[in-house]
């Protein structure tokens, strides 16, 4: 087990740390070039941006990606693992309470040590790019509200898995799926109500005219929602958005403001028929779905590593336990289901192309193409992409293939 998974984690850091390569290469090559297609609404200095945007994020996600690595590689084979579970059996707790505290200590460092990639991605590159409007009392304070969350709403969730896997018999994992659905499907419909407003202030959108535009596409979709909502996203960034949250008769339509600024009443129209695309189409659903059964598959999964000895003394870690376990099973698995990553992403373009098309059907390509075009322009998005690394990772199409379908799709 040591060796194999040294190998897939080394493999894996190789494939992050060429495609990063290639990427960085795309974006030097076309620095100075606007494709065609674009040169109406982006010019040049907006494309240098994007590749000086581009470089900068990816220097610092290899950086991360390196970090993480060794992270990982010194909780396990290291002893970290271990050696702070050695820690808190010390006071004697019983196994629950101390199994749950070395879980959350190990949780809370690994967000300690990815706090300074945070930082410097918020107040150095995002800053330096007209981005960020954070300021450092506001970031502050959503690090904290987020902690407070976790504890409230993750403490009992990880109690009660642990409880299951220490008593509840070798059908453990069927419980705990069943407590995690439960709990998924809460949070989903509690979320725009009561959670997000912790973070953001959602108001109605007062725009009559647009609201009239909007309420008339969803009856078109069918779509019946509690409401069209503004979130002020400009105090934290310039990046706009649009989605649509929720679950039952707690769905919310939520535009950015900074994406009200930026696009035209027929553009929001069509963004907006796109998200609602994935809605009617039942991509949603799919996803759902697809999360559903992979939770179930992976907690079997865990419950058949949790019984063999070889896997904890193969990681670094001499005592077995539900906790370290658990512990181990998330550390490790990233390491192997990187190499799945490209086909989340083609299935994830698949349903993008779709719901290009229902906003057609529903609205109006060309305005979809150019609020496109914008949003490629104010986000500073790689208009020419390194297409392995796009075909890798990215769960949108190509700007360029995007543009040109929506455009065929226009002349239809």
């Amino acid at each position: 087990m040591r060796l194999l998974f040294i190998l897939v984690l080394s493999a894996g850091l190789g494939v992050r740390l060429y495609l990063s390569g290639r990427q960085l290469r795309a974006a030097r090559a076309h620095r100075e070039l606007v494709p065609a297609p674009f040169a109406a609404l982006i010019d040049v200095r907006a494309q240098r941006k994007a590749a000086d945007y581009t470089i900068a994020r990816i220097r610092l996600g290899s950086l991360e990606t390196l970090l993480d690595a060794l992270w990982v590689l010194w909780l396990t084979l290291g002893g970290g693992i271990a050696a702070i579970d050695a820690g808190w059996r010390l006071t004697g707790w019983p196994q629950l309470w101390s199994g749950a505290a070395t879980v959350a200590s190990v949780l809370f460092l690994g967000a300690l040590v990815s706090l300074p990639f945070s930082l410097w991605s918020t107040f150095r590159i995002e800053a330096a790019f007209g981005f960020n409007r954070t300021t450092p009392l506001t970031f502050l304070t959503d690090r904290l509200k987020g902690l407070l969350l976790a504890i409230a709403l993750g403490a009992p969730l990880l109690l009660g898995v642990l409880w299951l896997m220490q008593y509840a018999g070798r059908a453990w994992w069927l419980l705990a799926w069943l407590a995690w659905l439960g709990f998924s499907t809460l949070l989903m419909w509690a979320w725009p109500a009561f959670i997000a407003p912790l973070f953001n202030r959602f108001a109605p959108l007062d725009d009559a005219a647009l609201r009239g535009r909007i309420e008339a596409l969803l009856e078109r979709c069918r779509f019946a929602s509690r409401g069209v909502f503004v979130v002020d996203g400009s105090r934290r960034s310039a990046h706009g958005n649009a989605y649509f949250t929720g679950l039952g008769r707690n769905k919310r339509i939520v535009f950015f403001d900074t994406l009200l600024q930026t696009l035209e009443p027929t553009e929001i129209e069509a963004v907006l028929a796109h998200e609602l695309g994935h809605f009617r189409l039942r991509h949603t659903l799919q996803r759902l779905l697809v999360s559903a059964l992979s939770a179930l598959v992976t907690l079997a999964l865990l419950a058949w590593l949790g019984r063999r000895p070889w896997f904890y003394a193969g990681l670094g870690v001499p005592t077995p336990s539900a906790h370290t376990a658990l512990l181990l099973f998330l550390l490790v698995t990233p390491a192997f289901t990187y190499f799945a990553t490209p086909l989340g992403a083609w299935w994830s373009r698949v349903h993008e192309f779709a719901a290009d098309r229902f906003a057609a059907q529903h609205a109006d390509a060309a305005a979809l193409a150019a609020a496109l075009i914008k949003l490629y322009r104010d986000n500073a998005s790689l208009l020419t992409p390194d297409k392995l690394h796009s075909a890798f990772y990215d769960s949108h199409p190509p700007a360029l293939t995007r543009i040109a379908v929506l455009r065929a799709l226009e002349q239809s």
